[in-house]
């Protein structure tokens, strides 16, 4: 701060430590806002120097605050430089940590109904710790916090009778375990998070969680600082995810997501750490479906079916809760659960109230009834007219919606999917009344259908065109085409529209070997000079990549399935 807002400081609106009637303030060690330790002790001391007891009249005071001014600007000038931060300076401040820390401790057992005898102690523990945070920019000294024992000490603080302590031991961890500062030392930042691990920091950080109260603002931004934490780790050690889920993150995360609470910044994170923690981890997802976690966020969501979130981040908390339940929806045992706590039903009025969550909706339903898992999902959401409503989404494409960020491609990439899903699973009296679907209107749905292909198969022979003038170009740079290379010009095939293409054909090739418009369909590929080898082609070619992480006889007898259908086409 610069020196007129320091000058301009009222002490009797702070902490009054030093003033008439001792020893009220900074209880924890809390400063009034925007003065630190240091800057006030200067304040005192060149207040004290100019005699300035702020009484007096208006003159003296301005006599008073100049020669303030001048003995803090010699003050600048007498100051020596802060001392470095080596491996003895360090060492230094966790022995004096560590005998804070006892001291403390033991006046606490010695006199704990007489807070006046062991309050002195706290504070000076609250310094040492602020004083810590300086360790942080130093990852590579991070083996003395490990070899002296500190991290086993901080842990132990975070159950501190005063929460004042336990949120200065997790404000310390937080930058500890800032992402960008672990990504400075490999070697520190192993240890230290090996160290974490191993004294139980997420069972740990829980329980000091479940006893702070939002209401208060410093305890609110301690639960902030807390999710930073496990963000930090996870991001650092992704591993750790399921430990983290199973020493009781995840049931803190969904008890404060249904808590009946305004929406603030500490229920968007906790949005935001459940996404994380259900990322491509089904031990997770098994845990969250154990917990009835589908039915909170289910309820959480219900929501948004006839609102729109209200702010930006409002939004994005609904966008984390999506992405949790469709990844949640990648475990078969959660598909149940999600058909049971009526997920279809919701998701199916989302899309008909065309608000903000539609395309979302769209999304968790195409991870609900994709594969064989998704067989139950998909004759019950023909059950509940389902049909209804997404042909309609089929046949046109929404105007893109205010602050939605879904492309035009990824709708109809959903769209295409959910159908393909339900002519892959339904049986009997659902199938027919899919197929029928595609008979209305003199056809119209085989029209469109087409025009898709035709749309997407300009799309990925563009893409083509330019990916082969880039292996053109590699082949005469001498550089060599290997299976890494191969996939990712495959990966960006893809992206460019092949998957969607792939769908169409597939409802192409399903509908025809129904005995439904197959006609209509080789009609309209004659009219527009499409080609059934280029529909083939695109299904062989889907056929081989089909079924990542299933079983090898699911793999072959799908792939036959499909070239079977490919050979009637």
């Amino acid at each position: 701060m610069d020196v007129g807002e320091l000058l301009n400081y009222q002490p009797d609106r702070g902490a009054k430590r030093g003033a008439a009637g001792g020893d009220e303030d900074s209880r924890g060690g809390k400063q009034p806002k925007g003065l630190s330790a240091k800057e006030l002790a200067r304040y005192r001391e060149a207040a004290a120097g100019a005699g300035f007891d702020g009484k007096g009249d208006a003159e003296d005071q301005a006599l008073d605050k100049k020669r303030i001014l001048e003995k803090l600007m010699d003050q600048d000038e007498e100051e020596p430089e802060a001392e470095p931060v080596d491996e003895s300076s360090v060492k230094k401040m966790i022995l004096t940590f560590e005998k804070r820390s006892y001291k403390n401790q033991e006046l606490r057992i010695k006199f704990p109904d007489n807070p006046e005898k062991f309050m002195e102690t706290e504070l000076d523990l609250n310094d040492i710790i602020q004083e810590m945070h300086v360790i942080a920019t130093m990852p590579d000294l991070y083996h003395l916090l490990v070899e002296l024992n500190a991290v086993h000490s901080l842990l132990s603080l975070l159950s501190h009778e005063n929460t004042d302590v336990a949120i200065a031991v997790v404000d310390l961890l937080q930058e500890l375990t800032d992402i960008d500062t672990l990504q400075e030392s490999d070697e520190g930042a192993e240890v230290l998070v090996d160290a974490l691990l191993e004294g139980q920091v997420v069972a740990l950080l829980v329980q000091n969680m479940e006893r702070l109260d939002e209401q208060v603002k410093e305890e609110a931004d301690g639960i902030y600082n807390t999710l930073a934490i496990t963000e930090n780790m996870s991001e650092f050690r992704p591993g750790l995810c399921t430990e983290a889920a199973q020493q009781g993150l995840m049931q803190w995360l969904l008890k404060r997501i249904k808590a009946k609470m305004p929406f603030d910044a500490n229920k968007l994170y906790c949005s935001e750490i459940l996404a994380i923690l259900l990322q491509n981890n089904d031990n997770t997802r098994e845990l969250l479906g154990e917990m009835d976690g589908i039915d909170v966020l289910l309820q959480q969501l219900s929501v948004f079916k006839r609102h729109n979130p209200s702010t930006a981040e409002e939004q994005e908390m609904m966008e984390n809760l999506f992405d949790a339940l469709c990844s949640c929806l990648m475990l078969a045992a959660n598909r149940d659960r999600f058909l049971r706590g009526e997920g279809l039903q919701l998701m199916n009025l989302m899309l008909r109230e065309k608000k903000m969550s539609r395309t979302s909706a769209m999304k968790v339903l195409d991870h609900g009834m994709i594969g064989q898992e998704g067989g139950d999902n998909c004759h019950k959401f023909v059950d509940i007219l389902g049909l209804r409503t997404i042909f309609p989404l089929f046949m046109k494409t929404p105007k893109k919606m205010k602050k939605v960020t879904a492309s035009e491609k990824e709708h109809e990439e959903h769209v295409c999917s959910i159908i393909a899903s339900m002519l892959r699973n339904l049986k009997s009296q659902q199938r027919s009344r899919l197929l029928n679907k595609f008979t209305e209107n003199d056809c119209e749905k085989v029209d469109r259908l087409m025009e898709m292909h035709f749309k997407y198969l300009e799309a990925v022979q563009q893409a083509d065109k330019r990916i082969e003038g880039e292996k053109h170009e590699m082949v005469r740079r001498g550089e060599i085409l290997d299976d890494i290379i191969e996939d990712e010009f495959y990966l960006r095939r893809l992206d460019a529209g092949l998957f969607v293409l792939q769908l169409i054909c597939y409802i192409m090739v399903e509908i025809s070997n129904s005995g439904i418009s197959q006609q209509r369909v080789h009609q309209i590929l004659n009219l527009r000079g499409g080609s059934v080898k280029v529909v083939r082609h695109t299904m062989r070619e889907y056929a081989e990549s089909i079924g990542d992480g299933k079983s090898e006889e699911f793999k072959e007898a799908e792939r036959k399935r499909i070239m079977d259908l490919v050979d009637n086409f």
